[in-house]
C-alpha cells in the first residue's frame, strides 16, 4: 500500500456516524467512471464525507476533489477489500457494471453484488444505493438484453439483502460525455440522411444527468424503512427518432431524413454505431439492445423522498442545451470513456528495468529541442484528439479503423479536455497511466494487440542546459503472434515514431519562438510607451 493510501485508509476506531444526522459517511464505487466521478463532488457539496473504492486509486488523484476524499484500493468481487472499505460507512453507492455481453459478465455482476450486500450487512451500513436500468413492464426477464437482465438481477439482490436499499432505474442519460449522449450527438451530426434500425421507433424516457445526480444524493437520507426500486426519468417520452430530430433543432442543424430498416439487428446496428460514432461496438451493443423494448417510467414515487425543484426534472431539450454548452466550452467533467472498457488491457508498465516477465521490446528516440521545458511540455500534454499525433496521419487513421473493425476503441475517443490531462483519462486509443507535470506522460494502449504496449514522452535537461525530448515505445508480446506483430511493424517505426519525435520538437520550438517574439514586441511597446512614442 502506498503512503497516500495508508494516510487515506479507513480508521476503524472512528466513531460511527459522528458528523451529525445529515453529514453521512458515503462509500462510492465506480468513482473513476462517468456517474461516479460526478457524484463524488455532489456528495461533498451536500456536506457528506466520501470514501472511494477503486482498483487503482491513483486514477483518482488528479480529480479536483481528490484531496477531499479517502481512497482505498480494492475490487467489488474481493470480500476482504470491500470489508475494509465499508468500515464506518453509513451509505454505500454501487455504481459499477461489467458492461458488455461476453460470456461470464452476468456471473461477475451477480457475485460482486452478493459480496457488496454481505459486507454492507457485516459493517452495519445503513443503506445501499444502486443505479440500474429501466426495464420494460410485461416483458419476461429472459427476453431482456443480457445488459438489462443483469442490472435487474443486481437490483433484486440488493432489495433482498438485509440492508435497506434504494434502486434507481434510469433509461437514456443525457449529459456531456455520456455514452448515450455521444451516440445521439454523432449519429445526428454526421448523418444528414440515416438508414436506421427499427429501434428508432421505440419509446424511451430520457433523463438529464443533473437529475440522476440529484436523486442519487437525495437517496442517502431516505428513511430506514424504505427498501424499494424507483423509476426515474425526465418529463418527455420520446422515440429515438424524435430525439435525433430534436437534437438537430437544438444544435442548429438541418432537418435529418431518417429511414428505418427492420433487418438491422442489435449486433449489426452496434457495428454501424461503432463506425459512425466514437462509441465502440462493444459498448454500443448493450445500449442498442436496451432500446428493443419500450422503457418508460410507470411511477414517480421518488418525488415523495427527493422532492422536485422548480423546472425539474429537466425537459429533454434543456438537458441537450446544457450538455452541448459543456462540450463547446470544453468543460466536460467525466466521459463515458472515463472507465476502462471490458477487455481493454490494464496492466501497469513494469518498473523493474530487468523485468523477468518476458520480452519487452523498445523503440527509443532522443532529440535536443530549441525550446524551453515549458514549451515542450505544452505540446506533449496537448497531444491527441484534434491535435493529432504529429506523424503520418494516414497511418494513425488506418490503425484506428483496423482497431474499430476488430471491436476495439479506435482512434476517435478524443480527449476529455483540450489542454489538460489527468491520470485515467482516455486519449484516443490510449489511456493516461502516469503523468508528472512538466516531466513525463505515460500512455497505455487500449487498442486490440497481441500484447501490452505503452508510449512514454519525457522532458529532460541536458548537461549544457538545453532541453531534451525523450520518447519510448514499449511492447510486451503475448505468445508467438506478439513477437511476429512487433517485427512486422518495426520497419515503420522510423516513419511513425521518428517522425513523431521530430514534429513534436519542431512544434515546441515554433511555439517557444512565437512566444519569445511576442514577449520582445511587448517589451518594445512598453519601452516606447515609457518614452512617449505612439501615444
Amino acid at each position: 500500500m502506498s503512503t497516500d493510501e495508508q494516510r487515506n485508509a479507513p480508521d476503524a476506531a472512528e466513531e460511527h456516524g459522528g458528523h451529525g444526522p445529515e453529514k453521512l459517511r458515503c462509500l462510492v464505487t465506480g468513482a473513476s467512471g462517468y456517474i461516479g466521478g460526478r457524484l463524488v463532488p455532489e456528495l461533498l457539496e451536500a456536506g457528506h464525507r466520501v470514501r472511494c473504492l477503486a482498483r487503482s486509486p491513483d486514477k483518482l488523484r488528479d480529480h479536483p476533489w481528490a484531496g477531499d476524499v479517502e481512497r482505498v484500493r480494492g475490487d467489488v468481487t474481493d470480500a476482504e477489500s470491500v470489508a475494509v472499505a465499508m468500515r464506518g460507512i453509513d451509505v454505500a453507492y454501487y455504481l459499477v457494471h461489467a458492461l458488455g455481453s461476453g460470456s461470464g459478465f452476468e456471473g461477475t455482476d451477480r457475485r460482486a453484488a452478493h459480496v457488496f450486500a454481505e459486507q454492507a450487512r457485516a459493517a452495519g451500513v445503513r443503506r445501499i444505493v444502486y443505479l440500474g436500468g429501466l426495464t420494460p413492464r410485461g416483458v419476461p426477464e429472459e427476453s431482456l438484453s443480457p445488459h438489462l437482465r443483469s442490472r435487474a438481477e443486481v437490483g433484486r439482490i440488493f432489495l433482498d439483502a438485509p440492508v435497506p436499499a434504494t434502486v434507481l432505474r434510469a433509461a437514456v442519460v443525457i449529459g456531456s460525455g455520456s455514452a448515450s449522449f455521444e451516440m445521439l450527438r454523432y449519429l445526428t451530426e454526421r448523418l444528414p440522411v440515416m438508414v436506421t434500425p427499427s429501434w428508432v421507433h421505440t419509446r424511451t424516457q430520457p433523463i438529464g444527468v443533473r437529475d440522476v445526480l440529484r436523486y442519487l444524493v437525495g437517496s442517502a437520507t431516505m428513511p430506514d424503512d424504505v427498501n424499494r426500486a424507483f423509476d426515474i426519468g425526465g418529463p418527455d417520452v420520446l422515440t429515438y427518432r424524435e430525439m435525433m430530430r430534436r437534437y438537430a433543432d437544438v444544435a442548429g442543424l438541418h432537418r435529418r431524413l431518417i429511414v428505418p430498416v427492420p433487418v438491422l439487428t442489435p449486433r449489426l446496428s452496434s457495428h454501424w454505431v461503432g463506425l459512425v460514432t466514437p462509441v465502440p461496438a462493444s459498448l454500443a451493443r448493450p445500449l442498442t439492445e436496451s432500446l428493443r423494448h419500450e422503457v418508460v417510467c410507470h411511477e414517480r414515487d421518488i418525488a415523495r423522498f427527493v422532492p422536485d425543484l422548480p423546472g425539474r426534472p429537466l425537459p429533454f431539450d434543456e438537458a441537450l442545451v446544457l450538455a452541448l454548452r459543456r462540450v463547446r466550452e470544453a468543460q466536460v467533467a467525466t466521459r463515458w470513456s472515463s472507465a476502462a472498457l471490458p477487455g481493454a488491457p490494464s496492466d501497469p508498465l513494469p518498473t523493474d528495468p530487468d523485468w523477468a516477465g518476458g520480452s519487452l521490446y523498445q523503440d527509443e528516440r532522443c532529440l535536443s529541442v530549441d525550446a524551453s521545458r515549458q514549451a515542450l511540455w505544452k505540446v506533449i500534454e496537448g497531444i491527441g484528439g484534434d491535435n493529432g499525433w504529429y506523424s503520418f496521419p494516414l497511418a494513425w487513421a488506418v490503425r484506428g479503423r483496423l482497431d474499430r473493425f476488430v471491436g476495439g476503441v479506435g482512434l476517435r475517443r478524443g480527449r476529455r479536455d483540450a489542454e489538460r490531462l489527468r491520470v485515467g483519462d482516455s486519449l484516443d486509443f490510449w489511456r493516461v497511466e502516469e503523468i508528472e507535470p512538466g516531466r513525463l506522460l505515460r500512455l497505455r494502449a487500449e487498442m486490440r494487440l497481441p500484447g501490452l504496449a505503452w508510449l512514454e514522452m519525457y522532458v529532460e535537461t541536458e548537461a549544457d542546459g538545453r532541453t531534451r525530448y525523450r520518447q519510448r515505445a514499449l511492447f510486451h508480446p503475448r505468445g508467438l503472434l506478439g513477437h511476429v506483430y512487433w517485427w512486422s511493424v518495426s520497419p515503420f517505426h522510423a516513419v511513425v515514431f521518428g517522425g513523431m519525435a521530430r514534429n513534436i520538437t519542431k512544434a515546441a520550438a515554433k511555439d517557444s519562438g512565437g512566444r519569445a517574439t511576442a514577449s520582445l514586441v511587448d517589451r518594445v511597446r512598453r519601452h516606447q510607451g515609457e518614452r512617449g512614442f505612439g501615444q
